[in-house]
């Protein structure tokens, strides 16, 4: 909350929110439309008051470690149960719809490698995000797909394959997350064409 108001600081009718108003007193420098937002300082008596209400708990370990170290651990393995409820949810782990304990072993195999790559994607997105101080509905695992889905090449009339659209500023910010740019993209259909030239050729 302080990293988002702090980033609104010298803005011309900037209101601060109700839900950050009960934890910050903001501070303004002028009237109506030339009210400029100057700073926010914590109400220190309601953070404590709200501190007082916390809860806390206890995780006792085998081996000696660290509190960081636990609770790591910890909130790892978290992470692997709700990795495989979500493969019954999205991925349809729920009902295999095979027959045989090949095509079983080939499905689960499939999926588990699946779940390795939409855990890579949701981890990426989530750290863009916190670098941006904004949650963006765009950013989640499903939308990113479809997004970067409407990246496609098209044939050309001279024979050549290019991008159909120039890439778009959402479609920019989720490569970003990947530590990609419009310039990869571009560079990628470049030798992508140069591929599909080559194949036609022989």
């Amino acid at each position: 909350m302080g990293s988002c108001l702090k980033s609104q600081e010298g803005k011309l009718a900037y209101e601060c929110p109700s839900a950050l108003c009960h934890y910050f007193e903001p501070f303004y420098h002028g009237q109506g439309d030339e009210k400029v937002f100057m700073f926010a300082r914590e109400r220190q008596d309601v953070i404590d008051r709200e501190i007082k209400l916390c809860g806390y708990f206890i995780i006792i370990t085998s081996e000696k470690m660290s509190a960081e170290e636990a609770i790591d651990l910890y909130k790892s393995r978290d992470g692997s149960e709700k990795l495989f409820r979500g493969d019954k949810s999205y991925l349809g782990n729920k009902s295999f719809r095979v027959h045989g304990s090949e095509s079983v072993n080939s499905k689960i195999f499939i999926e588990f490698v699946a779940l390795i790559l939409r855990n890579r994607l949701y981890t990426h997105l989530k750290e863009q995000m916190k670098r941006n101080n904004k949650n963006d509905n765009f950013m989640t695992v499903p939308a990113a797909v479809r997004e970067l889905e409407k990246i496609e090449m098209i044939r050309q009339s001279d024979g050549n394959y290019r991008m159909d659209h120039a890439v778009t500023a959402t479609q920019k910010e989720i490569l970003k997350a990947f530590d990609l740019t419009e310039r990869t993209i571009r560079e990628q259909a470049i030798s992508i064409n140069k591929q599909l030239q080559m194949v036609e050729q022989r």
